[in-house]
């Protein structure tokens, strides 16, 4: 009798949620997550480029513990899994099914990565019995083409081309002009998209997860019977196209990690999720001695600072170092203020501030486009926000 040796027994529903940084991956899936079947277990991976790792405690906000609702976060920081982290993935999605048996998984990779390579992955014969590969969702903001320095991005590009849906969010914040602009230009996009949908805060409905890539329409139970069609464009386009995506990946995605001489932190191996680096960090961390973590790769450069959990930050002195840093593309934060956990969200000169359920430890997290030539400074200054320490 033959054993059967397949990861999962059904194939599992996966989506792919892509989008530049800061275009709201992590608040739509959010809203996805809290529209969830009630008897379903849902799995989300998410990739953070920068080594704190800080997205996983956005969801906390909605899911106090792991496994609460029927919904499991997986976090991978420290690299692109579109690359370097690429083995991790695999292996994390293998304990994963084998663990949860889920009914959707939901990746959401690094702002700045390839998602090509992901979709290799998660196409490839290990999971061709376990995953059913539907549609890739982009986020984009209508405001980024007239920022030349994403508009150029090649990563930028891909994850247009890549993307069989398109969701053009933060309308709200975005003019009439320059949403139906973008709108225009997806329209005329190669290979044709099956859908091109206007959004707003990430408010997406659930029936963006029924689309195959081959065009087909799957689960029409996820389709919602009161959902407002007013800002969804829908376009029908002949589906007999096949969606070849083919990519250049000879780029630097070596990402070098400086951990400075007084606190060096060996990763885990190839196939080792980067759960240990959490757990080893947070037992060496000490109050007012953080560890600070940095990295580079494709172009971008990350800086981040881990704090203990009994730390607690001067709000008012925090949010000025928070909002005087200049040249970032992204400020992420988590980060205690008084007996209260407060969530921090930069992208560029916008920003939102709100509590949190979060309550392990304080975490910052900065992108730039430039080497962190002041990170010295910039720690001092930062521990300069604490509050004393109550002897």
């Amino acid at each position: 009798m033959k054993k059967n040796t397949d990861i999962a027994p059904k194939l599992i529903p996966t989506h792919l949620i892509t989008g530049f940084l800061g275009v709201g991956k992590t608040t739509a899936i959010q809203h996805l997550l809290a529209q969830k079947p009630a008897h379903e277990q849902w799995v989300v991976v998410v990739n953070e480029f920068g080594q704190i790792g800080i997205d996983q405690a956005a969801y906390t906000e909605k899911n106090t513990s792991e496994t609460e609702g029927g919904i499991k976060v997986q976090e991978l920081p420290g690299g692109c899994i579109c690359c370097s982290l690429g083995v991790v993935l695999s292996a994390t999605l293998v304990k994963l099914i084998r663990l949860y048996r889920p009914d959707r998984l939901i990746i959401e990779p690094t702002g700045i990565g390839h998602p090509a390579g992901i979709l290799d992955t998660l196409t490839n014969e290990l999971f061709a019995k376990a995953l059913d590969v539907r549609a890739v969702i982009c986020l984009v903001d209508p405001r980024a083409i007239e920022d030349e320095r994403v508009r150029e991005n090649e990563i930028f590009q891909d994850q247009l081309s890549l993307s069989d849906i398109l969701v053009i969010n933060k309308t709200d914040l975005a003019t009439e002009q320059q949403t139906a602009r973008f709108e225009q230009a997806a329209l005329g996009m190669f290979p044709p998209k099956q859908r091109v949908v206007r959004a707003q805060k990430g408010v997406l409905d659930t029936s963006l997860l029924a689309y195959g890539r081959d065009g087909v329409f799957y689960d029409q139970e996820l389709i919602s019977n009161d959902h407002d069609h007013d800002h969804d464009h829908d376009h029908d386009h002949d589906h007999d196209h096949d969606h070849h995506h083919d990519h250049d990946h000879h780029h630097d995605h070596d990402h070098h990690h400086d951990h400075g001489s007084k606190h060096h932190h060996e990763h885990g191996g190839i196939g080792e999720t980067p759960e240990s680096f959490s757990a080893e960090a947070l037992q060496q961390v000490k109050p007012h001695q953080p560890i600070r973590l940095s990295g580079q790769g494709v172009g971008f450069y990350t800086l981040g600072w881990l704090f203990h959990d009994e730390d607690k930050f001067n709000e008012v002195a925090l949010q000025q170092w928070l909002a005087a840093i200049p040249n970032l593309l992204r400020l992420k934060a988590v980060y205690r203020v008084r007996d209260q956990w407060q969530f921090y969200n930069r992208v560029g000169q916008e920003s939102d501030c709100y509590p949190i359920a979060y309550r392990r430890d304080s975490r910052f997290e900065l992108i730039s486009e430039v080497p962190f030539d002041r990170a010295d400074a910039l720690e001092s200054e930062l521990i300069a926000c604490l509050e004393p320490l109550v002897v």
